[in-house]
C-alpha cells in the first residue's frame, strides 16, 4: 500500500481524474483517495515516483 499527500483534490471528479491517471499505466490499480485529508492510497504495482508523476501529470501536486 502506498500512501501520498496529494494537493488540489476537491471533489469526485477530481478523484476519478487521479484514479484514470493511476489506471492508466496500471489497470489493475486499487485507488482510495480522501478529500478530507488530501491522502491517496494505492494498491499498485508502480514505483512510487511513476504514481507521483502520474498523479502530478493529472493536475494534482504530490507533496512530499
Amino acid at each position: 500500500m502506498l500512501s501520498l499527500k496529494v494537493s488540489g483534490m476537491t471533489c469526485g471528479g477530481c478523484i476519478n481524474a487521479v484514479t484514470r491517471a493511476v489506471q492508466s499505466q496500471d489497470p489493475q490499480a486499487k485507488v482510495q483517495a480522501d478529500l478530507a485529508t488530501q491522502t491517496v492510497n494505492l494498491e499498485t504495482s508502480l514505483s512510487p515516483e511513476q504514481a507521483s508523476q502520474l498523479i502530478t501529470d493529472a493536475g494534482f501536486p504530490v507533496l512530499a
